[in-house]
């Protein structure tokens, strides 16, 4: 059996019984693609088809660089022949440096006889197999940079070395570990390891993908978390030939996202101005000139076809120019030479609020940049950091006059404009009311203190479950809330705060009101009276904005689905059939809002 499996190894090798597979990966923020990863299978209904079983027995073999060697031709074979776009990502073993038969710049050759740009192609070093920490992985990095790949680290927290790897390697781009991204969406912890691994990333400037994502709750929330790229089977399964359009899921959020922060949010356009620029082929003596000519002057963007790739600062540039030769030795280099990367670049439909958490991120020496503005990636002026916080105090004292007191969430004046502003624009949205059941009776049992906190702890658990990209919270006042939600996923939301809301609470009760399941309290008639332990109810509407003229229908029939929600009893949700007119008779349908 050895014997065959050995010899179906050597017939693959000589004669390249190997096929390549693509899997897309995608920018998260628009729905397009990134590039493809080049995976390998080998002979169909072989027990060397799978990778999982193909890689461990050719290292078994000791002919694994035969074929890693040969999937690398394979694949960018492929790659030219079907004109895929953006990047390929090739997944190399560093261990291949060190082997006595390493033929240098082997790959290199293979691009060069197919016409297919080196810049295009990424190296991926995965943990698969163990980094030596010989000098061996930073070797790989350097061979391949120096042709003018960029690097990748797969399985980012597979290992135990993957932030050290990160750090000494300094690799282009970074792939988080699957394990991370498996229901991300219900783990807190998970949430905490990839939000940190996002500001490194982007104080590092380092492209971050996610891989293995399979669940849109998952996909949602790595938006929601600022990942840029990702893959998986939610998005798109590797095939011979894969679909390289617009993800139309992604392209849907994406505008979705845009609208909503051009019509509820500030955005960092308002911050913008005009800004001298260069091009990155000017020579360094021109852009002294305009420096000289310039003295209110102290940045200067450069651009490459006109996309923002860095800038120039006055005193980098005199302190060069200061020293010795250095004007003889740099005047006649191009801007892009001494650009520096220490600024943000943001499309200029981003929200303040946003920018402003992007520039907590960066480290302490950067806060004094300007922010490079784009639309569609090209250049459209400068925005100051000292503007922007100027107008982030200036919202946050506006935001205030209309906040709850109690949880400084939004109040009626703001809830009513944000479901004016979606009923003009025809948006397809949904207006969940939350509302505690028998909350005046607990409220006078226990007192206002204790009415109070929970009230606050009700506002905490919609915040830390409702996604805040283009979903909108509100407070009513008292115990009632309300959510806006453009998610489609906005009954598993609810579901969540249902679930959380009901261990949470048990917290507010003596240990003789819990084992009693409830307490004795007056009811509005002044009888005294059972109460069960404190429950939620959600009333759930989606309204029709070609019959409701306003926000007061909407209130009203959010009213009525609440109604309906607290006649379940319970934690329960109700989801109000949806309006074609608003005389419509209403069908109850009690706790299915999610079939």
């Amino acid at each position: 059996m050895q014997n065959e499996k050995a010899l179906l190894l050597n017939r693959i090798l000589d004669e390249g019984l190997i096929t390549p597979v693509f899997q897309p990966i995608y920018d998260l923020s628009n729905g397009q693609v990134f590039g493809v990863e080049a995976l390998s299978r080998g002979p169909k209904d072989t027990e060397l088809y799978t990778p999982d079983a193909l890689f461990p027995y050719a290292q078994q073999q000791e002919r694994l660089h035969d074929l890693e060697l040969l999937c690398r031709s394979k694949a960018i074979s492929k790659f030219a022949e079907l004109a895929l776009p953006g990047r390929l990502f090739l997944n190399v073993s560093a261990s291949l440096l060190g082997s006595p038969d390493h033929q240098s710049g082997m790959t290199l050759a293979i691009l060069n006889e197919l016409g297919v740009d080196h810049e295009n192609i990424v190296i991926e070093l995965s943990e698969q197999y163990p980094y030596d920490h010989n000098g061996l992985s930073r070797q790989s990095v350097e061979h391949y940079r120096r042709m003018g790949f960029q690097v990748a680290i797969d399985d980012l927290g597979a290992g135990y070395s993957g932030l050290r790897l990160w750090s000494e390697l300094r690799p282009d781009i970074v792939k988080i570990d699957k394990h991370f991204i498996d229901g991300i969406d219900r783990d807190d912890v998970k949430r905490e390891f990839v939000r940190s691994i996002v500001s490194i990333a982007r104080r590092l400037r380092c492209v971050l993908i996610a891989e293995g994502i399979e669940q849109q709750q998952e996909l949602d929330q790595l938006i929601e978390l600022g990942v840029q790229y990702g893959q998986g089977y939610f998005l798109a399964r590797p095939y011979e030939q894969p679909v390289v359009e617009t993800n139309s899921y992604l392209e849907r959020q994406a505008e979705r996202r845009e609208r909503f922060n051009r019509d509820q949010s500030e955005t960092v356009l308002t911050l913008c101005r005009e800004s001298l620029s260069v091009k990155q082929n000017l020579p360094l003596i021109e852009v002294a000139k305009l420096f000289k000519q310039n003295q209110q002057l102290f940045t200067i963007p450069v651009l490459e076809n006109g996309r923002p790739v860095g800038v120039i600062r006055r005193h980098a540039l005199h302190e060069l120019f200061s020293t010795p030769y250095g004007r003889a030795l740099y005047e006649n280099k191009p801007a892009i030479n001494i650009a520096t990367h220490d600024v943000l670049i943001v499309e200029s439909f981003v929200p303040l609020s946003t920018v402003s958490t992007m520039f907590t991120d960066q480290e302490a020496e950067l806060l004094n940049n300007e922010i490079l503005i784009t639309q569609d990636g090209l250049y459209v002026g400068t925005g100051h950091l000292k503007d922007l916080l100027k107008r982030i105090t200036e919202l946050k004292i506006q935001n205030a006059t209309y906040s709850n007191p109690l949880t400084l969430l939004p109040g009626n004046v703001p809830i009513n404009r944000d479901i004016d502003m979606r009923l003009q624009q025809k948006q397809d949205f949904f207006v969940a009311y939350f509302d505690l059941n028998d909350f005046k009776p607990f409220n006078d049992y226990y007192g206002y203190a204790k009415g109070d906190a929970v009230i606050q702890l009700l506002g905490s658990i919609i915040r830390s479950h409702v996604t805040t990209d283009y979903n909108f919270i509100g407070h009513i006042g008292g115990d009632d809330f309300v959510v806006i939600f453009s998610d489609e996923n906005w009954c598993q939301q609810c579901e969540k705060i249902l679930d959380v809301f009901a261990q949470e609470i048990r917290q507010f009760y003596s240990a003789e009101d819990l084992e009693a399941n409830g307490i004795w309290s007056k009811s509005r008639d002044g009888k005294l009276q059972y109460f069960p332990i404190l429950s939620l109810a959600i009333g759930v509407v989606n309204p029709n904005p070609n019959a409701c003229e306003s926000h007061h229908f909407v209130a009203e029939l959010a009213a009525v689905a609440k109604k309906s929600a607290k006649e379940i009893g319970g934690n329960a949700i109700y989801q109000q059939p949806y309006q074609y007119t608003y005389e419509d008779d209403q069908e109850k349908v009690a706790n299915t809002c999610c079939n």
